[in-house]
């Protein structure tokens, strides 16, 4: 087997736990089941290593052995379900309308979300503008597409479902409270299936910041 630029014989993947874009990323690696070492990455303090693999230096980065790199989050997940699917999140009637919900996930609604999260405390009018922007862009959609159950395309996840749902739960853990009181039955049933599954929780597992010399932490 071919190492990394680092000597390391394993893909590695930096990754900050709680990063919606380095979840996904986990998810489509967890499930395909390939073998990758999880380097956890303290964004106040990010390692050379890392800086050295992607210019850009925020996660997810995955370096592959002799140094191919990977570091934007839809790259890793369709490079991992490329080598194995096996739960059909890419199936090819459904590449289209998976773009067209990733896009508008990764635009303009992760836009007002960001917004609507860092808005200052003081800005309660502010915050509720972007909040309503994200409602109307995302969460409403969503919310009726669900109301007969299932999942966003079909019965079962597809690859919009898990590239979302991290963005989503990012979204309703900004006020718990209001969400809860929204009517959003099914797109909460969505988002709790979702996030409390095995894969999903076995993806949040905490983890110390990696420093070089560290044992491998397998995902």
């Amino acid at each position: 087997m071919r190492s990394n630029s680092d000597g390391h014989e394993q893909p590695v993947l930096y990754s900050f736990r709680r990063c919606p874009y380095a979840i996904r990323a986990r998810l489509a690696i967890k499930v395909s089941g390939v073998a990758v070492d999880l380097r956890e990455v303290d964004l106040h303090c990010k390692p050379a290593a890392l800086i050295e693999a992607s210019a850009k230096a925020t996660v997810p980065v995955l370096q592959l052995p002799g140094g191919v790199v990977l570091d934007q989050s839809l790259e890793i997940m369709q490079w991992a379900l490329g080598m194995n699917d096996p739960d059909g999140w890419m199936r090819p009637g459904d590449l289209e309308d998976v773009r067209a919900l990733i896009d508008l996930n990764d635009g303009p609604f992760k836009q007002a979300l960001d917004r609507y999260k860092y808005a200052p405390h003081d800005a309660g009018r502010t915050a509720q503008l972007y909040r309503d922007k994200a409602v109307t862009l995302m969460a409403s959609p969503l919310n009726e597409r669900l109301a007969n159950g299932g999942f966003l395309l079909r019965d079962t996840p597809s690859l919009a479902d898990m590239a979302i749902v991290p963005f989503v739960r990012q979204f309703a853990a900004v006020d718990a409270a209001w969400f809860d009181s929204m009517p959003f039955t099914p797109l909460r049933t969505w988002l709790q299936h979702l996030t409390g599954s095995r894969l999903f929780v076995s993806v949040m597992a905490r983890h110390a910041p990696w420093r070089p010399g560290d044992p491998d932490v397998k995902l």
